[in-house]
């Protein structure tokens, strides 16, 4: 293990410290835009983040005094610890988070009650710190565990990671002074002393802390805090922690990040881990770096994630399993590691300009940490199965549930992680929507709304995007002012328009394939770049080497894909038993819902679920219940109990070809994300907005 000391780069003009975005990555080859650069005005995420403001958050404070994690640092400042704490050993984490996501949204919109509520609670965790910058309510204190004891599992140096990145959030949204801003200094500053060159030569078991610690030597330029991320990167692989139950890959100490070449373990872990590394390469030049995370990248994306983009098939560990093995009933596809998914792949994004990454973006925004909040925004999933093959129990209103044990989505969970992820995220989206270099602007996700960026040279780049997308597959994007000089405006069309997308610019049209479309123009006020993409529902089937869903397909609707919920089906209330008509193509019917012609084929109960003989358990006379309506993923279980899934058995043979014979492809290749073979049809109709169920 190598830790000489390296020459740090000072940031660039440009990286102020109020730059209003999570990631500032100082040679990337695409700028992320602050937040006050893009607003969304309408559509699908306006609501969500609506939803963020008005319910999610005010749901997370209340949850946070309710259980007690708020309380744990009055209890510390009163003495009161370790008697009254109250949560996890992580539940600090939980607390900085909500300030990160209430951080985010008081810098896209001011609002005096919101930022009464966030003084508040940082006058709270203040006065808990102590003199040497130490904060945490479960270590340190008599009848408590020493510090840094318990590295494997006491999450020390993660709950200081969240508190830098809220501090972050408050400085990139004008505030470098705050209170807030002054504790994680003290807080990092201790971390630096202890963890050192010459400090204590480990890691924390849960990373996070790494990326955290880029971003605050990004606003700050101190180099201490990027030496410190750089020794946790480089210790992490070489068994600095204890040997654990589930083998040291849970915590991707197992090997040095350079010598992976997949992501393993704790998929929330492995994900934080990776983000923290493609931060650390891009401020020190590291180049090989980088390419040992888009490695590991491009494998897990090809073997390991589930059709939602979700990551995590292991239960017991949280974690990765093999290639392949992507049970659909038993998916775990953790929110959080969702989140993760996000923040790792505009990384990547941003060094390389390649659309792959912002292709799995979407995928994830809509079918993972939109699939989190219910649609009051007062109940989230903590993980995501793509299978319930029984009715879910309410759970108690009450009190929090057993994190994986809710079968439906709950208020708050004993490990609430996900809740106050998907909060953060929601509050800081417009940071990932658009970028800008020095020619021009590129968007990477569709919503109705604006879109400006003055360029290094002062011009003004300014555009409104207009589109109900997901539901309809027009993109049109308005120039707002004259230029005087040529620029250019990039749009992805994502991986799964494998035909019929086109775009129309300067009154004619062309056919347009994955990738990114370029129009260079000295543009004028008025004009106009519309992008068609194919919205046709088609049906995708899986790699046959996922034993698990093999002879199955599912529908996918643009990035939405869609789900059979037992609510649909009158009379019926499990799923299990239903078989999709693969002779006929799904259809959009006239209320915008995709339908899919459905038959019940029930299989006689035996004494031995085995049998010699072939036709030992051959399944009862099929019963045509027509055509049955599909559900988005992300809105299922809004209407109570029910079963559902999302790879359908089939019945019938496939149109175009044999279930299980799959064209030779690649399954990421540069420009666009395969995660399945699908069919788009050309000829793409507008889509009623009721598709949302």
């Amino acid at each position: 293990m190598t830790t000489d000391t390296v020459r740090l780069p000072v940031p660039h003009a440009g990286q102020a410290p109020n730059t209003g975005r999570p990631v500032a990555p100082r040679r990337a080859r695409l700028r992320p835009l602050p937040l006050t650069d893009v607003h969304i005005t309408g559509g699908y995420w306006a609501e969500l983040q609506r939803r963020n403001q008005s319910a999610i958050l005010p749901h997370v404070e209340h949850w946070l005094e309710r259980a007690g994690w708020l309380g744990n640092f009055d209890a510390a400042r009163e003495r009161r610890l370790p008697a009254d704490r109250r949560g996890r050993e992580f539940s600090d984490s939980e607390v900085y988070k909500a300030l990160e996501a209430m951080a985010w949204e008081l810098g896209r919109r001011p609002d005096p009650a919101l930022q009464e509520r966030f003084d508040a609670i940082v006058a709270r965790i203040a006065a808990a710190q102590e003199p040497d910058g130490y904060l945490n309510t479960e270590f340190g204190r008599p009848g408590q565990g020493p510090r840094w004891s318990d590295l494997e599992w006491g999450h020390e140096l993660y709950c200081i990671g969240f508190l830098i990145q809220a501090a972050v959030a408050r400085a990139r949204t004008g505030h470098p002074e705050d209170r807030l801003f002054e504790v994680a200094r003290r807080a990092a500053d201790l971390v630096c002393a202890v963890f050192g060159e010459r400090g204590i030569a480990s890691v924390d078991g849960h990373a996070e802390i790494e990326s955290a610690l880029v971003e605050f030597y990004r606003v700050t330029g101190e180099p201490r805090y990027l030496e410190q991320a750089r020794l946790f990167v480089e210790r992490r692989g070489h068994q600095v922690l204890k040997e654990v139950e589930f083998g040291r890959e849970y915590f991707q100490d197992d090997l040095p990040v350079r010598e992976a070449e997949v992501f393993r373990g704790h998929a929330v872990r492995a994900l934080y881990f990776a983000a923290g590394a493609v931060d650390l390469a891009d401020e020190t030049d590291d180049d090989a770096l980088h390419r040992a995370v888009a490695r590991q990248w491009r494998r897990t994306v090809a073997r390991r994630t589930y059709i939602t983009g979700g990551m995590g098939s292991r239960h017991q560990d949280e974690a990765f399993a093999e290639d392949f093995v992507l049970p659909a009933d038993r998916a775990y596809s953790e929110t959080c590691a969702g989140v993760a998914s996000v923040m790792l792949a505009w990384r990547l994004l941003l060094a390389e300009g390649d659309p792959v990454y912002a292709d799995l973006i979407e995928r994830t925004l809509f079918n993972v940490v939109s699939t989190s909040p219910s649609g009051d925004g007062r109940a989230f999933f903590y993980t995501n199965t793509l299978h319930r093959r029984e009715l879910g129990s309410p759970p108690e209103p009450d009190r929090p549930s057993v994190r994986a044990a809710a079968s439906l989505r709950a208020p708050w969970f004993e490990v609430s992680c996900c809740p106050t992820n998907v909060a953060r995220t929601l509050a800081s989206l417009t940071a990932y929507l658009a970028t800008a270099d020095d020619e021009g602007l590129q968007l990477h996700q569709y919503v109705s709304g604006t879109v400006s960026h003055h360029q290094v040279d002062g011009q003004e780049l300014r555009v409104t995007v207009t589109t109900d997308y997901p539901y309809d597959g027009r993109i049109r994007v308005r120039i707002d002012n004259s230029a005087d000089r040529p620029w250019s405006l990039s749009l992805r069309v994502p991986g799964w328009a494998t035909q019929g997308a086109s775009v129309t610019a300067g009154g004619h049209t062309r056919p347009a394939g994955p990738g990114v479309i370029t129009e260079r123009n000295v543009w004028q006020a008025g004009d106009e770049v519309v992008l068609h993409l194919p919205m046709t529902p088609r049906l995708v089937q899986p790699d046959p080497r996922i034993d698990a869903v093999r002879g199955c397909v599912a529908v996918e609707r643009g990035p939405l894909v869609l789900a059979l919920e037992s609510v649909d089906v009158p009379g019926m209330l499990s799923v299990n038993e239903l078989r999709v008509d693969v002779t006929q193509p799904p259809r959009v019917a006239a209320d915008g819902r995709v339908m899919v012609r459905c038959h019940r084929v029930p299989a006689p109960d035996h004494d031995w679920p085995y049998s010699q003989d072939p036709d030992g358990h051959r399944p009862e006379q099929p019963v045509d219940l027509g055509d049955v309506p599909l559900v988005p993923y992300h809105a299922w279980a809004n209407r109570g109990p029910s079963t559902m899934r999302v790879w359908l058995p089939t019945y019938g043979a496939h149109p175009q070809q044999p279930l299980g014979r799959q064209p030779r492809r690649s399954a990421v290749r540069r420009g666009a994300l395969r995660v399945a073979d699908g069919r788009a049809d050309p000829d793409a109709a507008p889509v009623d907005r009721r598709l949302r169920a």
